[in-house]
């Protein structure tokens, strides 16, 4: 992964008329060579961050800056599926991959090479409208990938695939992320997320909550938490209850969950054995992704609110 930025977006706001904002001065950068999750609820502003990112939408306020460009500059370096796929209905699949390929500059042979990738060789002689939702999403990431784009932008990709389907695209993310192809990546198959992406943001109400690898916001919100199976129980509360430096105890389906320093872990244990307590498991305690991500976005967690900037940036995508 490279410190260069294949993407960055400073104080943006999209406001649509009747007052309704739809992302509120975002901040978030795209590092070149990385998989980005982009997570979020429904209704959070990924979409629309995204169409902004490619010039389908115009910012009402903030900067960004697309492989060193205002959106819309660049596309022939950008591949992108948004929303659901779109294509003629009467073609068959390599001849709408062909136009597309034509419309892009690239030769016809790509349609071929994608539709490998993607796993629709066997129907590319099928018209469009024949196709299973399924089918129609490797499509529209095929026809993402025509252009072996620099930056690569999927929205929802594996929305329809069964899970034989799931799978094969997180190996293609997988293979993309290894050659260093730079994906921004929105998803609600956090297992994907999780298992395809270098590092995770996470938007909600517009705004960005939370930010880092899966492992930091799997464990931040169990930072400085125990996990401990201990035998009998009573006891292990006891002696627990009894060091100052544990500031707090619960029991949670029959384990404890010890607020404390990590670095005590081991005296911990030696305290629990000596008192008599079998101590059958003792970890630090780790958020799943999903439950990182249900804390982040439940509807009573704070949004930050960004500090107000000295001067409001111009928008750059909106004088074109």
């Amino acid at each position: 992964m490279s410190d260069r930025l294949a993407a960055e977006l400073h104080e943006v706001s999209k406001r649509y008329p009747g007052g309704v904002t739809a992302v509120d001065r975002l901040s978030l950068r795209v590092r070149e060579g990385e998989v980005l999750g982009f997570l979020g609820p429904n209704g959070a502003g990924k979409t629309t961050t995204m169409r902004m990112l490619v010039g389908l939408v115009h910012p009402s306020a903030g900067r960004i800056q697309v492989l060193g460009e205002p959106p819309g500059r660049q596309l022939a370096r950008i591949g992108a599926l948004i929303e659901s796929p779109t294509f003629y209905p009467h073609l068959t699949g390599r001849d709408n991959l062909r136009l597309a390929a034509r419309y892009a500059g690239v030769p016809d042979a790509a349609a071929d090479r994608v539709l490998d990738e993607v796993g629709l060789t066997a129907r590319a002689r099928s018209p469009f409208r024949t196709y299973s939702l399924g089918m129609k999403q490797r499509l529209g990431v095929a026809a993402a990938l025509l252009k072996e784009p620099s930056l690569l932008i999927l929205d929802e990709p594996t929305n329809g695939l069964d899970p034989a389907g799931v799978a094969e695209m997180r190996e293609l993310l997988r293979s993309l992320g290894r050659h260093g192809q730079t994906v921004l990546l929105s998803s609600h198959v956090l297992a994907e997320v999780e298992q395809v992406c270098d590092r995770i943001a996470v938007i909600d109400r517009g705004r960005l909550v939370a930010e880092g690898t899966p492992d930091e916001l799997r464990g931040a919100l169990g930072a400085g938490v125990l996990l401990i199976d201990a035998d009998p129980t009573d006891t292990a509360l006891t002696c627990l209850r009894a060091d100052d430096r544990v500031r707090a105890v619960e029991v949670v389906d029959g384990t404890l969950r010890v607020s404390t320093d990590l670095a005590l872990a081991a005296e911990l244990n030696r305290r629990l054995v000596t008192a008599g307590v079998e101590v059958r498991e003792l970890r630090p305690l780790r958020h799943s992704l999903e439950e990182a991500f249900l804390e982040l976005t439940a509807p009573t967690a704070p949004v930050p609110v960004p500090e107000q900037p000295e001067a409001q940036h111009a928008t750059t995508g909106a004088a074109r």
